[in-house]
This record gives C-alpha cells, structure tokens and sequence, in this order.
C-alpha cells in the first residue's frame, strides 16, 4: 500500500516566512487548513490558533506581522478565535462541552473584552453548538427549596453532532433489535438479548469471556465482528476480530476519520463486540454506531475501573451511567494469576505485595528516573528475553509521561542506542526501528506499532500487522519512536510483556486508572520499574482521573 504525497502550498511558505512563523509548523498548518491556507489566513490571521501547538502569543504574534497596528485585542476575529481555541483545548482534556460562564471566565484573562460576543460569534460560524442541560431531579436533595436553572453550555461542533449521532445510534438500534432464535442461555445471555449492551471487565476477563460469546451468537445464526483498537490487538484476540479501523473501512486525515461503512454500506454483521471499548472516543463511537444497520447487536466491553479514552467524551462510562443499556459484570479474570491479583487490588486502591514464583510480575525499585530509564533498557534488552523467553521485539515500554529521563522521548532514545543505534537519517528513523503511528495514517490507526522495513529518500516502508505500508516524507510527521509509548498511547492493545516505568517526574499525574490501563497491557509479563516512591501508591489509593464534562448520559436520557 502507497499513501499519496500532499506538501505545503508555496503561497502558505512565502506566507509564513514573511510574518517569521516558524517552518516547523509549515506543514502542520497545511494539513489542518487544507490547500487554502494561505488565503484563510490572510483573511482572518488568528485562524492560525486552530493548528496544533499554536497558542494565543504566537497567533497574536502572527496577527501584527500581517496586520501591523490593526491587530487590536478587541478586533472580533481574534475573540472569536480565542473562544474555539479554548474549546478544542478542554476536548484534549476530553470535554465535549463547556458551561458557558466558564468559558467566558477564561477569556478574559486573554484580553477579550466582550467574552460573551466571541462565544455568540463562534455559534455563528458554526464552530460551535449552544445546549441547555437540564437538571436532573433525582440527583437534589430532598430538602432544596427551588430547583436550580438549566446549565447553559456551548462544544466544538465535531463533537456536539458526534454525541448526538451516538445517542440517536444507541436507541436505534436499542428499538430494532429482535428476538435471536434460540437465543443463548447463562451470564451473556442478557447481552445478546439486547440491542446495545456493555460488558464490564478487565482485559483477561473478556478476553476468556470472548469465545463463548461467539459461539453463542453464531449458534443462534448471527454472523459476528469483533473490533479491536489496533491490528496487533486484533491479532491477540482471536480469528473473529479485526481492527476497528479495518472494519469500517476508514481513511486517517490527519484530523479525524472517513469512513466508507456508514448508515448507507453498513457493517456486514448480526453482532458487532467493541473490545477493550474504554479506548473509544466519541467521533470514533459515533463511527461505529452509524456503521450498523437496524438490528445489530452493539456490545462495548471494557474496564470501568480503567483510563478514559485519549479523545474527547468516556462512551463507555456514559452508556454504564446513563442505566439505558444492560451492563454484565464480567469481574477481573477466569484465574488468580499474580497479575490478575496485582490489577484486582488497585481496583480496590490497594498496590498490593503480590507472590509471583514464575516471575509473571516484577518489581524493580530505582533511586531517580535516569536509573529507571537504564533499568528498563535492562529488562528490554537483556532480563526479560534471557529470564522469560519473550525477544525484544515482542516487549513494550510504557512511560507516565514524554518528559524528563524517563519519558518516552528519553526511553526511545535509550532503547534504540542499545537496540538499532543509527542517525536516524530518514526523517528521524532508521530501518529496524519499531515506529508508533501518532496520528492516523490512512488506513492505519492511531496506536498502531510495526518495524521499519525499507527506508530511502521518498520515505519508509513500514511492516503493520495488516501487511507492508509505504509512507512517505510528508506524512512521516504523524510517525514517532515505538519501543516505549505512554500509557494512553497504548489503551487498546496488548503485549506478551510490558515494562511500565513509572517516573518520579509524573508523580502528581500519577491516578488508579492510569495504573490501572498500565498493568492490563501484558498478557505473559509485567514489569514495573518504580521511581515515584510513595506517590504510586498515594495514587492508586486517593487519586481518580479528572472529571470529563459530556453530554452523553442526558442525551441517552431523554
């Protein structure tokens, strides 16, 4: 497979190196604003705030370069701009919306002189959706005297429409769902009975629960899918699966997804099983729901006790709480491994000491994070393949974070020193080395993993689970160094061993739920290398991920 070519429009460079906007930042605004950049640009400078990385004295920075005195802080464009800049920021902390009074709070600080103006302008040119949520009753107390006013609240409109699609899709296919003959029998009996269903459970549990499903929805004549976040997950789950991406026959734009099978040309499935579903962003949920016809079978599996996706909204949290949909307990595992013990005690929040004989989990103390990034080269390299038969190849890193001596910059750097050591002349890569797909290649999903096969001045040829990938230089930008991803990078896929280092530098990011994703990665091994001292077990006691801000379960709701 070839992927096409697309460079920066010369206009969008003249543009740039006039106004002394970095080159780095050439290409990531041509990929964002399309082959009119340049003209969009022009016409309105702070549009520059939608490409990523950009903030607020940068794009005012831009704004004088291009309009001189007449970029005023009160020019309307620019608050505008500012309002929708801070909505994307809080969807990458995974808000679909925002209350209104709290947006106009931060813009103020920003030199917005009229907040509310720059919110109605956003509304206007569509970039945003204005909601009233309404109070939910049974959530007072008895005693209030009068209840309060619905919440106004204003979201990007990409994720407005995307929750309302999956809101709509859920009670569809909740109404059209009829009777399976000879409908199964025992604990999976009641989500297959149903239209949409959600199956709580760690990793191993559903993965054990997986074939009876399939049989059971296959006996009863049902053709059945099985999604996975990625092909290597794909790979671990069974004939039956196939990543999601795949499925939908979807094209990565740098921006989101297109997908072939939709409401029109629909999954050709009678049951449709979301694996490790806690991965699912909302525009990709959305995705999923339009894709099946009336009467398919939707069944979202995942682990409530883990990380919510890297995306905008929590589907999975959404669908358990808005009680609309059946939900089955699958519990933590068939057995009671050591790591099955480890994972059930920090879903207690308890970091519990845990007896391992054969070596399933290990502990490795470390006095600061540069010896952790050395111990973990260690166990990569050396200890792991030598002690437990797993290669190099088939073990991942894990990282809390992407900074510091035990970031996943630092660690990929440190492991391809030890394991393909080479400048890195093809856009920062080398053949042999393991590549992350960062942002969605077309065809290839984000989270995707594979080694570099071929590599000359056109690009590189990339060895995916689904087969061979040509990607050239353009697009070699939404690639970065695999042997070690963070956490959330990898929510979605497993490996036979994880090493998940844990930095002291993340200690105040550390929660139950990233320990949680963490250490359901491995199916053979886990290693943890620890650097943060009390704060991991602070954390799995004490600290949950920070509340998201959606729309969902009042959707559902009605």
């Amino acid at each position: 497979m070839t992927f096409p070519t697309s460079d920066p429009t010369p206009d969008l460079a003249e543009l740039f190196a006039g106004a002394g906007v970095p080159e780095p930042y050439l290409a990531p605004a041509a990929a964002r604003l399309g082959p009119d950049a340049a003209r969009l640009l022009r016409a309105d400078p702070w549009r520059l705030l939608l490409v990523p990385g950009v903030g607020p004295e940068q794009a005012d920075h831009f704004a004088r370069g291009l309009l001189g005195p007449a970029a005023e802080p009160a020019d309307p464009r620019r608050g505008r701009a500012l309002a929708v800049h801070l909505l994307v920021r809080a969807a990458r902390h995974g808000h679909t919306a925002l209350p209104v009074p709290e947006l106009a709070a931060a813009l103020a600080p920003l030199k917005v002189t009229e907040p509310l103006a720059a919110i109605r302008a956003a509304l206007d040119e569509g970039e945003a959706m204005h909601f009233l949520e309404e109070v939910d009753f049974d959530a007072l107390p008895d005693d209030i005297d009068e209840a309060p006013d619905p919440v106004e609240l204003v979201g990007l409109a990409r994720y407005a429409l995307a929750e309302e699609a999956v809101a709509e899709g859920v009670m569809r296919l909740s109404m059209t769902a009829e009777p399976l003959p000879d409908g199964p029998t025992g604990r999976l009996a009641e989500a297959l009975a149903h239209g949409v269903s959600v199956l709580h459970g760690s990793p191993g549990a559903v993965e054990a629960a997986l074939p009876e499903l399939v049989e059971a929805a296959r006996a009863a004549g049902a053709r059945v899918a099985v999604a996975t976040a990625t092909g290597r997950a794909a790979a671990g789950a069974g004939p039956a699966a196939v990543a999601l991406h795949r499925l939908l026959e979807a094209t990565g734009t740098g921006d989101g997804l297109v997908c072939a099978r939709d409401e029109q040309r629909p999954v050709e499935a009678d049951v449709v099983v979301a694996l490790d579903a806690g991965w699912l962003d909302v525009e990709t949920a959305a995705a999923l729901v339009e894709a099946c016809a009336d009467g398919t079978r939707l069944m979202l599996c995942g682990d409530p006790a883990g990380l919510p996706p890297a995306g905008p909204g929590r589907v999975l949290a959404d669908l358990a709480e808005s009680g609309t949909v059946p939900v089955t307990d699958l519990g933590d595992g068939p057995g009671r491994s050591p790591l099955d013990a480890l994972v059930a005690g920090v879903r207690r929040g308890d970091l519990p000491r845990v007896e391992a004989p054969d070596r399933e989990v290990v502990v490795v103390p470390a006095a600061d994070d540069a010896e952790a990034a050395h111990r973990a080269v260690q166990l990569v390299a050396d200890s792991i393949p030598r002690a437990l038969g797993v290669p190099a190849d088939e073990v991942q890193v894990l990282g809390t974070g992407t900074a510091g001596p035990a970031g996943t910059v630092a660690l990929n750097a440190a492991l391809k020193e030890r394991l393909n050591p080479g400048p890195g002349a093809h856009g920062g890569f080398d053949v042999g080395d393991r590549v992350l797909v960062a942002v969605a290649l077309p065809e290839v999903p984000t989270g995707e993993t594979g080694p570099v096969t071929g590599a000359d001045e056109d690009g590189l040829t990339i060895e995916f689970p689904g087969g061979p990938v040509r990607v050239p230089t353009a697009l070699l930008g939404r690639l970065r160094h695999g042997r070690a991803m963070t956490v959330g990078q990898a929510h979605g896929t497993r490996w036979p061993a994880v090493v998940a280092v844990v930095s002291g530098e993340a200690a105040g990011r550390l929660s139950g739920p990233l320990a949680v994703t963490a250490f359901t990665r491995g199916r053979r091994h886990l290693s943890i290398v620890h650097a943060a001292g009390p704060a991991l077990a602070r954390a799995v006691r004490e600290s949950a991920v920070p509340a998201r801000r959606t729309r969902l379960v009042g959707l559902l709701r009605g």
